[in-house]
């Protein structure tokens, strides 16, 4: 298998267990939408969302009165996320690869992606925004990551590390914990394009707290973990489980940032 088809068919892996996805998933902060809606996208906006899950970014753009389209690979995904629309007279849900669908003759106010961004071919994501975008629209993408806080001190880091080392080969060595601000704020690609200005950034620290199980529940959203075979992913949430409960006394608290990345079309 090529490097390119991996790449494929762990985004594929999302669609196995939609409804688990929709569960477990954290939510964005409010304020993301909030500096959104400064930003332009405003009641009438036209939205082209790329990859939107179950639809639950779709949800808060839908609620402030924007016009979507949201594109999703997904077929069971899709589904849930038109069910979880429904009320929305303004939404349309596709099932298709943001890849191959036709770009409609009228161009959106702003092309949106939360955590999807990155699952896009790189070749074409952002001429392709660019294409579905009017000149003077915007580009806003979400990112998520996991940083250094809440339950993760270096100790049970390195414990959960040896976790996965074991039974994920893929594991790089040495991994640690960022803090937010060593993550760099990055739009190199966007502007290497010539089609987008700068971009602004902004960004939320928050936490979430899990029980083990709702923890574990998490995990088998993330394609990584769904790729391993069945007796080396099960050993591995064995593994984690047990020491979220005897470390932890069955609780694990996990900070996240949260980064909005908003450019505009120039050419």
């Amino acid at each position: 298998m090529s490097d390119g088809d991996e790449y494929v068919t762990l985004r594929e892996r999302f669609d196995e267990d939609a409804v688990r996805y929709d569960r477990a998933r954290p939510r964005y902060p409010v304020e993301l939408f909030d500096d959104l809606a400064a930003a332009g996208v405003t009641a009438g906006a036209g939205v082209l969302e790329i990859g939107c899950g179950t639809g639950q970014a779709t949800v808060s753009l839908a609620e402030r009165g924007c016009r979507i389209v949201a594109v999703e690979l997904g077929a069971d995904l899709a589904a849930l996320a038109r069910r979880n629309l429904a009320r929305f007279d303004a939404v349309e849900v596709v099932t298709a690869a943001f890849e191959g669908w036709a770009l409609p003759a009228e161009p959106f106010d702003v092309v949106f992606a939360a955590t999807a961004f990155h699952w896009i071919d790189p070749a074409v994501r952002v001429s392709k925004s660019a294409d579905a975008v009017r000149l003077g629209g915007l580009l806003a993408t979400v990112g998520t990551h996991h940083i250094a806080g809440g339950s993760w001190d270096e100790a049970f880091f390195d414990a959960i590390q040896e976790c996965y080392s074991r039974f994920d080969p893929s594991t790089p060595a040495g991994l640690r914990l960022q803090r937010a601000r060593d993550i760099v704020e990055d739009d190199r690609e966007l502007v290497s394009s010539g089609r987008f200005g700068a971009a602004t950034f902004s960004r939320y620290e928050w936490e979430q707290s899990y029980s083990t199980a709702e923890y574990l529940d998490l995990l088998l959203t993330y394609s990584g973990h769904r790729a391993l075979p069945d007796e080396q992913r099960s050993a591995l949430l064995d593994a984690i489980a047990r020491l979220i409960d005897v470390e932890l006394g069955g609780r694990i608290v996990k900070r996240y940032l949260t980064e909005l990345r908003v450019a505009r079309r120039v050419r």
